[in-house]
């Protein structure tokens, strides 16, 4: 398997996130949307980097159960309630993901959303790996 970050010198220096990602494998994971359920199907968490540190480890999670580990992340689609606060939030989170997911940093885009599946959700995390 191999995955390539491609960021074209003429495009803006992306921070957190890969602007293509070129992959080659034989198997494909795709990750449903991942909140902050904890194991009893309940929101945990009060911030959104709360919130989105349980999200992103329930993706992870997700992730290993199926063979794979952050490096495999090939994209993320970020969901959230409130982009201001997420773009505010934005050095925190990053910190978040550096220390769950690594630097290996997926094609990545946040997307405002009204609200989630479950209400008290703020954000919400899917995406798709390539593996070996």
């Amino acid at each position: 398997m191999s995955l390539e970050r491609v960021n074209p010198s003429e495009l803006s220096p992306p921070t957190g996130f890969s602007h293509a990602v070129t992959a080659t494998g034989s198997r494909l994971v795709f990750l449903a949307g991942q909140t902050a359920l904890d194991g009893n199907g309940r929101v945990v968490g009060e911030t959104l980097p709360e919130q989105f540190e349980t999200a992103l480890g329930n993706l992870l999670a997700a992730l290993k159960a199926a063979g794979g580990t952050p490096a495999d992340l090939a994209r993320v689609t970020v969901y959230a309630t409130d982009v201001a606060d997420y773009r505010a939030r934005a050095p925190e989170l990053g910190r978040v993901w550096r220390r769950l997911a690594g630097r290996d940093y997926p094609a990545m885009a946040v997307v405002g959303a009204v609200r989630l599946w479950d209400e008290q959700a703020m954000v919400e995390l899917d995406g798709f790996a390539v593996l070996d």
